[in-house]
């Protein structure tokens, strides 16, 4: 039997546009870019890490912040360890930018709950910020709706 609507399209329409990035190492003790929205805001509807190379055995932490062209930089959650994070467990933003880094550390990569509302996200840069110098490599998806006509979202 065939699929009248293929699995991509039906992610596009429930979530909106896919943007992913290949895996890249750590940011060292600093912040990184990992998307770049141009051409107007967006609303984040979901963002998601995937650990791709074991993340080493020393104290760090990871936050999610923007650093938009116009205006201040915002932290969309506060620091979570990523201390020994094994291949295959996913990072993700919480329901709300006061809270910590979501993880799925205690399962070792199984369930990961995601981002439940859409955030406006201004023209800039979004951001990765840790702690330490750790080894390690995440992959990074975001899925957004363009709130401005010209909105688009790029892996930095």
């Amino acid at each position: 039997m065939a699929t009248l609507i293929k699995n991509q399209d039906v992610r596009t329409l429930a979530l909106g546009i896919q943007v992913s990035r290949a895996t890249n190492t750590l940011p060292a003790s600093t912040a990184g870019n990992i998307f770049t929205v141009s051409g107007g805001r967006i609303l984040l509807v979901a963002l998601i890490g995937e650990v791709t190379t074991a993340i080493q055995n020393q104290a760090c932490t990871l936050k999610v912040s923007t650093a938009p062209t116009v205006g201040s930089a915002v932290d969309l959650c506060t620091a979570g360890s990523i201390i020994n994070a094994p291949v295959g467990v996913h990072f993700s933003l919480p329901s709300s930018a006061a809270s910590a880094l979501t993880t799925d550390l205690s399962t070792g990569g199984g369930v990961q709950d995601v981002m439940t509302s859409a955030w406006l996200i201004p023209v800039g840069n979004l951001t990765v910020t840790t702690s330490a110098t750790n080894t390690g490599s995440v992959k990074w998806d975001l899925a957004y709706i363009p709130w401005d006509n010209a909105a688009q979202v790029v892996a930095a």
